[in-house]
């Protein structure tokens, strides 16, 4: 009887062993599924929507979780898959997810059950891909995820150092998907399942794959070989900015990358965005909304405690910041899911037994987007070499909330529902510059709760500029509005701003502006985000290459670890820890005015060890800027990267525990 009910529980997930397999009455697979997170059925993690989306289309599917890449038989479990292999690393590129920022060994993995280290191998694709290369040399292998994803051309790894090549030359993999993968993973199914050999489906849109010519490619832009991209910063610049401009379903082109040995890459153009029907379609699925069972007596996978009562509404997002891997993956065409779709669901998470009444998010990478810029986004695509809200909101785009306003009073009143919460991040200037202030009224008065976090980044116009980000003033004016409109709700609610350390091009100069500003408003951040040079984003391009791509203009980069450390600390100058990395900072500056007793200064002329906020400069209990009156307790530096979030084979999604903002 025990067996009975555990193979009830378990064949609502799909198989992850022979004997789930064989209790589905199945002999064989057509695709098993490698990857490197503990398995998840929800609508927020890749596997589970590719695998169901080809469960509708009539394709069986097994999932191999965190195999041991040290043992050949671990991949075997269900034996020779009839069509192929898909692998994907996770949620998360392999060392985004071991690594700090400092190169430093993670303490934990949200996505691996106990939040245990180590469970996927560093760049998890390509060992996967050998694992299974060794025991089934001519089965087909297709890659996907924010891995593949990001590493489809030759690209810079901050972990090594160096220029690597495709992901898919080195993994030796058939194919890589990019983007979603809803439609390309369907596409290359069906390709397979009619005899077409892999090596053959070279016409799937969102795909990439090798050749050893280029005769039968057309309509193509060459990218600079991957010997000179490897030898000449550049033409790397060049190569990715070229990428960058091809990023778009509508007006992307195909583009060539050749290697030694007469080899090619080839990406296709990208594959199209989903209407809301099939978005709807893809949410529709019989996910499980849980992890598998298995992992419960290990302590459950933390990455599923802020999405289980999570909404996703939109995906891609046309912010433009050039910290953010999401154009290069989900694209800048928004995309949305129906009101019906979304109250469907919220319905569902209200009959849980662990529901309190609690809805933690309903957005996307941005909240606030329901829709794209503009009409002609739909038809024409994306400008190319044009941005939608920098650095002036483009004069095409609509701004306008109303769409997202009605979803949230429809949440709000749903039974058993007590808040609705906002918090995977909102476009502070996409709501300014919608002239109804509604909506911003009814975050303040519904969907935040004592704090509203906003990611202005930085002070400094220059730094902001390179970022892709509005203007200071354009951030202080939100922060007017914010108060003013707060203040009639009577609630004590604040604005708490993320900000960033050593971006490609702040100086130390500009790290002493941010920390007057600090001074100014009162804060001190208990988390700081050090800049992450991770694969496909214009700022890491900035970050190996010293030359902004988009303008070709040489670009200041902190590259040494001592200087990143003093803007670190300079963010938290309160922070005994950090006072003589912020002294030296000052002195290097020639900002000695900042170093004494007076209200203006940041740090005394020695360090006192009782301290207190008044001996170390400054104001405390204010409330300038929208900030929390509490004091900031300081704390660790937040090296997540919250931008390279995806799902797998090609799916990408942001995770709440690393927003994408």
């Amino acid at each position: 009887m025990k067996t009975d009910t555990a193979t009830v529980v378990n064949n609502r997930f799909l198989p992850i062993n022979k004997s789930d397999m064989k209790a589905r009455g199945w002999d064989y697979v057509d695709f098993t599924y490698v990857i490197g997170d503990a398995y998840v059925d929800h609508s927020s993690f890749g596997p589970a929507i590719i695998s169901r989306v080809l469960e509708s289309h009539g394709y069986r599917v097994g999932i191999i979780s965190q195999p041991d890449w040290r043992n050949d038989a671990s991949i075997a479990e269900f034996g020779r898959p009839r069509l192929g292999f898909l692998v994907s690393a996770g949620n998360m590129d392999s060392m985004v997810n071991h690594y700090t920022v400092s190169k430093k060994r993670r303490q934990s993995d949200a996505y691996t059950p106990g939040g245990v280290i180590g469970k996927r191998p560093d760049y998890a694709t390509i060992v996967y891909c050998n694992l299974i290369k060794r025991t089934y040399k001519d089965v087909p292998i297709i890659i996907g995820g924010i891995e593949a994803s990001l590493r489809r051309m030759g690209h810079y790894d901050y972990w090594s150092g160096k220029v690597k090549h495709s992901i898919l030359i080195d993994s030796q993999a058939d194919l890589l998907l990019y983007g979603m993968g809803e439609r390309a993973i369907v596409e290359v199914a069906d390709a397979l399942n009619s005899g077409i050999d892999v090596a053959d489906i070279t016409f799937v849109n969102g795909s990439v794959y090798r050749h050893k010519s280029d005769e039968q490619v057309f309509d193509a832009l060459y990218l600079p070989d991957f010997n000179e991209i490897s030898t000449d910063k550049e033409a790397y610049a060049k190569s990715f900015y070229t990428q960058y401009c091809n990023t778009d379903p509508f007006s992307g082109k195909r583009l060539v990358e050749k290697y030694k040995d007469k080899l090619y890459v080839v990406q296709n153009p990208p594959a199209m965005p989903l209407t809301e029907l099939e978005m709807d379609d893809v949410y529709s699925l019989p996910y499980v909304g849980e992890a598998h069972p298995s992992y419960d007596k290990l302590g459950g996978v933390p990455a599923t405690k802020e999405i289980k009562f999570s909404l996703t509404s939109n995906r891609g997002c046309f912010g433009g910041c050039s910290f953010c891997a999401l154009t290069f993956h989900q694209g800048r065409i928004v995309q949305t899911r129906s009101h019906k779709s979304l109250i469907d669901e919220a319905v569902k998470m209200t009959q849980d037994k662990e529901f309190k009444g609690y809805i933690h998010d309903v957005g996307g990478p941005t909240a606030n987007f329901r829709k794209p810029a503009c009409e002609k986004q739909l038809t024409k695509g994306v400008c190319t070499g044009k941005q939608c809200l920098f650095p002036m909101p483009c004069k095409n785009m609509k701004a306008d909330h109303s769409d997202y306003i009605a979803l949230l009073r429809k949440l709000r009143t749903l039974p058993k529902v007590k808040k609705v919460f906002i918090r995977s991040g909102i476009r502070f200037d996409y709501a300014l510059a919608d002239k109804n202030d509604t909506f911003i009224k009814e975050l303040c008065e519904h969907h935040i709760s004592g704090q509203l976090r906003v990611a202005p980044e930085h002070v400094s116009d220059r730094v902001l500029e390179l970022m892709g980000k509005p203007k200071n003033s354009v951030y202080q004016e939100f922060v007017r509005k914010f108060e003013t409109i707060n203040k009639k709700t009577g609630k004590q609610q604040f604005i708490v701003p993320y900000l960033m350390s050593s971006h490609p091009g702040s100086t130390l100069e500009d790290a002493v502006l941010l920390a007057e500003s600090l001074r100014d408003m009162g804060y001190m951040p208990e988390q700081v985000q050090d800049f992450y040079p991770t694969p496909s984003t214009i700022s890491t391009c900035m970050y190996y290459t010293g030359i902004d791509p988009r303008t070709g203009k040489k670009v200041y980069v902190a590259t040494n670890p001592h200087e990143k450390a003093m803007q670190r600390a300079l963010i938290q100058y309160k922070e005994p820890k950090n006072y003589e990395l912020v002294k030296e900072a000052l002195i290097k500056t020639g900002r000695q005015d900042l170093i004494g007793f007076d209200k203006n200064c940041l740090i005394p002329p020695r360090l006192i060890k009782k301290n207190s906020s008044k001996n170390m400069g400054g104001k405390d209990n204010v409330n300038k800027g929208g900030i929390n009156k509490s004091k900031g307790k300081g704390g660790k530096v937040n090296e997540k990267n919250r931008n390279s979030n995806g799902r797998v084979i090609g799916n990408g999604t942001r995770s709440r525990k690393t927003n994408n903002r």
